[in-house]
């Protein structure tokens, strides 16, 4: 049997397992603060609220970055 045919029979029969809300662990979320990784569930109440407030953005590519890719 080829490599890929297990492979996708592999995938198939992972994606088929379902867990009860019991079985599942919670994620826990860690970000960056003042150079250090931490987990969010370690903030204080203001942390948290600064947390919550974070603005996500992406940089736009620099025309010099582009040229030198041509």
């Amino acid at each position: 049997m080829s490599p890929i045919i297990e492979r996708a029979k592999t995938v198939s029969s992972i994606a088929s397992v379902a867990l009860d809300d019991s079985e599942r662990q919670r994620c826990e979320v860690w970000t960056r603060v003042m150079g250090y990784h931490r987990p969010v569930s370690s903030f204080n109440t203001g942390k948290k609220g600064e947390f919550g407030e974070r603005r996500y953005f992406e940089e736009r590519r620099g025309e010099l970055a582009a040229a030198l890719e041509r």
